[in-house]
């Protein structure tokens, strides 16, 4: 059960932080107006809080194992929001970067 919670937070965080950013993107990139950076701000806010709520006793180690997460989601992000399909490139390197992040979170540690 602790494992789908966490990855449930980290999925959560991921939608946080992506949509937080691109807003800032949208802003800058886009041309769009400066007002699409406050729901980025409070997406980036809910991203902070939520990824709080892994359950690990070391906040390094939950952003190195969210590092995975956020590669899935942006391979997502890039496929839905933007219509651009990930090619067998991203899907080997989300793979390989998925297998990093159980082994950082799910390894007996010391």
């Amino acid at each position: 059960m602790k494992e789908i919670s966490t990855l449930a937070f980290l999925l959560i965080a991921a939608l946080g932080e992506i949509s937080g950013c691109y807003s800032f993107w949208a802003w800058l990139r886009l041309g769009k107006s400066i007002f699409w950076i406050i729901p980025g701000i409070f997406a980036l806010i809910f991203f902070a809080i939520t990824l709080t709520k892994v359950d690990a006793t070391n906040a390094g180690r939950v952003y190195a194992a969210y590092g995975g997460i956020y590669i899935l989601s942006s391979l997502v992000w890039l496929w839905l929001a933007e219509g651009v399909k990930p090619d067998r490139w991203d899907v080997l390197g989300v793979a390989i970067s998925l297998i990093g992040t159980v082994v950082i979170l799910f390894s007996p540690h010391r």
